[in-house]
């Protein structure tokens, strides 16, 4: 098939920025977008700098989380590595919720600054929002509200309760988090109602496959002395997650303990898909960046020096 150029303005020359000029090439992006049939979250983009992207690096890219040694420790090792240039800092950084949250680095040329827009504003936005894993395991609308309770909650329990024990339960959830997911879909468990509603349905079941013949058959003897009483089972069913078995069946958390490894546990099923998914996700916000780039480009829209 052959493409065909429509000739337009040039958007820019050169490779500076400003934040009307970003909203320029947003707009442009987000039509060439549509036309292809992506579908993705609002888009909030932020430009911030490096200190601000460390900061980013610390708490997974989440706008806020609740505090823990663990994140402080993680800024430190990034910044010294970053700093001693042992490392450098991504283009940009982006989040699965609703508004997409996407962090934009202050020193990427204008060129750059639209390729990230591309990649990850409709790219990573369309994955987080299409992929099946992401719609079954997450919830992109909710996530930072609840983080919001969650470093409001953990610092109430601080203060309540002590932070050395605090501290000490976000220790042990955090060990676990890897092995505090669910790894297959389970129904919702039913409602007294519902299950009531069950039963009647097998009674009358039951009856429809109601034969009086079976009356004339004799019943076996049974020796109730010696019936085998079914043996109970602990848990009931098989559990993988294990922040879910020991927010559930531990004997000796307190209340505000289980609402914290039920927070943890929440924290991991959001970045479950995250790991399953990541070559996929970055193949198809690169193959999204180079084909909505190039249709620029075929459009007129930029030059020679994208």
């Amino acid at each position: 098939m052959t493409t065909v150029k429509r000739k337009k303005t040039i958007l820019s020359h050169g490779g500076d920025w400003d934040f009307e000029l970003l909203q320029r090439y947003d707009k442009e992006i987000s039509a060439i977008a549509k036309e292809y049939g992506l579908d993705t979250y609002p888009n909030q983009i932020e430009v911030i700098a490096s200190e601000q992207m460390l900061d980013a690096y610390a708490s997974v890219g989440l706008p806020i989380s609740y505090s823990h040694w663990s994140y402080g420790k993680e800024f430190i090792q990034n910044e010294e590595a970053y700093r001693r240039g042992m490392r450098g800092l991504a283009y940009e950084l982006v989040i699965n919720s609703d508004p997409c949250i996407a962090y934009l680095m202050e020193d990427n040329s204008l060129p750059m600054q639209a390729l990230v827009i591309a990649h990850a504003c409709y790219g990573h936005n369309s994955f987080f929002k299409g992929n099946y894993l992401f719609k079954q395991w997450t919830s992109a609308d909710a996530i930072v509200d609840y983080m919001v309770f969650a470093r409001k909650y953990i610092f109430d329990c601080e203060q309540r309760y002590g932070e050395q024990r605090v501290e000490e339960t976000i220790d042990a959830c955090h060990a676990l988090m890897d092995h505090g997911v669910d790894r297959f879909h389970r129904p919702s468990p039913l409602s007294a109602e519902d299950e009531l509603q069950r039963q009647h349905e097998r009674e009358e079941h039951a009856w429809t496959q109601y034969d009086d013949i079976w009356r004339t058959l004799p019943q076996k003897a049974v020796d109730k002395a010696g019936a085998k009483k079914k043996k109970r089972t602990f848990p009931p069913e098989p559990q993988e997650n294990l922040l879910y078995f020991v927010e559930k069946y531990s004997p000796t958390l307190e209340p505000w303990q289980r609402e914290i490894v039920r927070i943890v546990r929440k924290l991991a099923q959001y970045f479950y898909p995250q790991g399953l998914t990541k070559v996929m996700n970055e193949g198809w916000a690169t193959f999204w960046h180079y084909t909505l780039l190039n249709s620029m480009y075929d459009r007129g829209l930029v030059d020679d020096g994208f």
